[in-house]
């Protein structure tokens, strides 16, 4: 059966490329919730609401996007379509060092990149508990896995490239996985109770939404056992929109960014210290360096990951 579609123009009054903005929540060029158009700069994305699943596209034109949504859950997707966009986010006292060149470059090259705030806080911690410790590859490949199996096709006409869209299994879905099909997407016990124990409290996340202090939004997500301070910073950044939410006990962030900014390669602590000066825009600053591909050097053999959870000692396969 065919379903309609519900069309809002978003005047933006200002450049706007969807995928520029919303691209780190692709996992990966085959994640089934997200397809990107490069001819036209289009953005297909699946994903569930509080109205119901929904797929999303968004297409720039100049001056804003033309937004075109099927699925129940339609109208809230389209209501969020700013927010999605970076509306809310502000560049307000964020002023690049002129002694951090390549950061000075990335802000004068991505002028128009905003912080996204999706709305979706259980989406994007079943998302990062799925990433935590494992390389992006085989975190993109079990993304893939389990949406395939346990997600719901999209709604509406699918993507331009043929493939089913698939909207993320909702909280309830998420715990009927039974746990040989998680090893079967090779995510071990430990990743996979994060994204359980956060499917039981799924509505106690999204109420973090209505709060505004990042440090208790920080808290409350890492009240749920397994969840550290990257998990949270991870959520912070996509659901909530947090330009300052830096992804501290990363393998490579810290190094990335004070590679780019210094030209060596600094842990935490050396990086925190770095970035200092632009407290509540230090995603900004990643997300910019990001954009520009810069990355410190890599060579010698392959060292362990770390944990992005507290306590963890599980030895990667």
């Amino acid at each position: 059966m065919r379903v309609s579609s519900v069309v809002r123009v978003w005047r933006a009054g200002r450049v706007v490329d969807p995928h520029s903005v919303i691209g780190g929540l692709r996992k990966g060029p085959g994640d089934p919730a997200y397809v990107f158009d490069a001819g036209r700069r289009t953005v297909w994305r699946a994903t569930r609401t509080p109205e119901g699943a929904v797929l999303l596209r968004l297409t720039p034109y100049a001056g804003g996007v033309e937004a075109e949504a099927w699925g129940p859950g339609a109208e809230w997707a389209l209501d969020g379509v700013p927010e999605l966009l970076g509306e809310k986010d502000s560049w307000d006292g964020f002023e690049p060092l002129p002694e951090h060149r390549a950061l000075v470059d990335a802000a004068r090259r991505f002028p128009d990149v905003r912080v996204p705030r999706t709305r979706a806080v259980f989406e994007a911690m079943a998302a990062a508990g799925i990433e935590q410790v494992v390389t992006g590859k085989e975190a993109f490949r079990a993304w893939r896995v389990l949406l395939r199996e346990y997600g719901e096709p999209a709604p509406g006409p699918g993507s331009p490239d043929g493939r089913q869209m698939m909207v993320p299994p909702a909280p309830e879905e998420w715990r009927q996985i039974p746990s040989w099909q998680w090893l079967r997407a090779g995510v071990e016990g430990r990743r996979s109770r994060v994204v359980l124990t956060a499917a039981t409290r799924a509505k106690a996340l999204e109420r973090t939404l209505e709060l505004t202090d990042s440090d208790e939004i920080e808290r409350r997500l890492r009240s749920l056992p397994g969840v550290g301070v990257w998990t949270a910073a991870e959520v912070r950044q996509r659901a909530h929109g947090d330009a300052d939410a830096f992804s501290f006990a990363d393998y490579h962030v810290s190094r990335n960014v004070s590679y780019a900014l210094i030209g060596e390669e600094l842990d935490d602590d050396g990086c925190a210290e770095l970035i200092e000066p632009y407290r509540g825009h230090r995603f900004r600053v990643q997300r910019l360096l990001e954009l520009t591909g810069i990355a410190h050097p890599r060579y010698g053999p392959r060292k362990s990951l770390p944990t992005h959870t507290p306590g963890a000692t599980h030895r990667l396969r």
